[in-house]
């Protein structure tokens, strides 16, 4: 008789705990389908808002007239001024973060103590914790002053100087996610490597970084999808000049900032002036998703080559 009512105080206590965990899993699902919709919700007003720009401006325009001037009496529709200054601003911010931060992994993979690490890596991710305003202002009124000793011709609003404190910004990314990569790294193929007669910096240069490229290659790829989408920064440092020029000493106009400028609230909604803002948009989205999926397929080509 206890072992009866043993065994069904066992098949009890297991039915209520199955009930829990999918209690639990159903709402997990819950919450995983609320990021899924509220994707889906952006994409749709994303599209559903661009086709009626694209309804009164054609996508030849769009993608081909070198001017934008939505907001002028002299109307023009051409992104290809706005993604000249995105473009610009972020090859800047990459050729900053890019070198600085695989030399900062590449130090607290191979070079640095525990101790030196456990201190150096979250004082370098405090960057990523800094408001962008407060570097958009930094830009402005420190680094661009800074560089106008040096070169006198550049402009008070430009791309170089967001440019270069993009940079500093997103080398937490690059340095963080790179360095994560080179730290699994299995130890064996540095000792491989340390009993050909190697030295630290060929193991590093050339064992350590080779095998982490995937990891590597991902994260430079996301701090470019970073700086590509950064919008306080621009805004208030490069200007709202939109021209098509790669010239880093004068204004320009990012997609981010024009969104913030028609964002105001002075353009009417509804209007096409209003309207361009969801084809900036819409570009934008493509091209992160662009970027997002590349770094998704280096990291499983290059990760299938080392496993």
């Amino acid at each position: 008789m206890l072992g009866k009512t043993s065994k069904k105080d066992k098949d009890l206590v297991i039915l209520q705990a199955k009930r829990k965990e999918q209690i639990v899993k159903s709402v997990f699902f819950i919450f995983s389908l609320v990021s899924i919709f509220t994707t889906l919700g952006i994409v749709f007003v994303l599209i559903f808002e661009a086709a009626g720009f694209f309804q009164e401006v054609s996508i030849l325009e769009f993608l081909t007239d070198t001017l934008w001037t939505p907001l002028f009496y002299d109307k023009h529709f051409g992104i290809l001024p706005l993604l000249c200054g995105t473009l610009l601003t972020s090859l800047i911010a990459m050729l900053v973060a890019g070198p600085l931060g695989l030399l900062t992994a590449i130090f607290l993979s191979e070079y640095a103590s525990p101790r030196v690490r456990r201190i150096c890596k979250p004082i370098l991710e405090i960057l990523a914790g800094v408001p962008t305003v407060v570097y958009g202002y930094f830009a402005l009124l420190f680094v661009t002053p800074l560089l106008q000793k040096i070169i006198p011709s550049l402009s008070g609003f430009n791309a170089l100087s967001p440019g270069i404190v993009m940079g500093i910004m997103i080398l937490p990314l690059v340095s963080s996610l790179s360095e994560d990569a080179m730290y699994v790294v299995p130890q064996g193929l540095r000792e491989a490597a340390y009993a050909l007669g190697s030295t630290k910096m060929e193991v590093s240069l050339k064992v350590v970084v080779p095998a982490a490229f995937s990891g590597i290659t991902t994260s430079f790829i996301l701090a470019i999808s970073r700086a590509i989408g950064e919008t306080m920064l621009v805004t208030i440092a490069a200007g709202q000049m939109a021209q098509l020029t790669f010239n880093p000493l004068v204004p320009i106009q990012t997609m981010t900032a024009y969104i913030v400028q028609v964002s105001l609230g002075d353009t009417p909604a509804g209007s096409l002036e209003y309207k361009t803002i969801f084809a900036v948009g819409m570009v934008l989205f493509l091209l992160t998703l662009i970027l997002n999926l590349v770094a998704q397929w280096l990291r499983k080509r290059f990760r299938e080559a080392y496993e």
